[in-house]
């Protein structure tokens, strides 16, 4: 069995007052190539981008790290995110503050864990 982890990209772009803001797809490079460089225990990490995020990132896999472009809704599409992994067979992971979106990732078979846990390990 793997271990995914399903990043709300935006989530924890904003866990980090440091001007993300004024340049959000610089700020989801960064976190991607944080995320290519980061010695985390999962096989898979699927990043999840909405918005003017997606411009700093193309969508499809490098390496271990997979970017995936939410068309409308970031929530919805990190949801069916980790609902197929776990419907795969895989242990999945869920990172996001956003308590609704934490519920709907258990009620999809995910634990949850916050941002902060994920950029302590970046």
């Amino acid at each position: 069995m793997s271990t995914v982890l399903v990043v709300d990209g935006a989530n924890v772009v904003g866990a980090r007052p440091d001007g993300w803001w004024k340049d959000r797809a610089g700020a989801a490079r960064r976190l991607h190539e944080a995320l290519l460089v980061a010695d985390i225990p999962y096989d898979l990490v699927v990043l999840v981008l909405e918005g003017g995020a997606k411009a700093g990132v193309r969508a499809g896999r490098d390496a271990h790290v997979r970017t995936v472009h939410a068309p409308r809704d970031g929530d919805a599409t990190i949801v069916a995110e980790a609902r197929a992994a776990a419907e795969q067979g895989h242990r999945v992971t869920v990172v996001s503050a956003d308590r609704a979106l934490q519920a709907r990732a258990a009620g999809a078979g995910a634990l949850a864990l916050s941002p902060t846990w994920l950029l302590d390990q970046l």
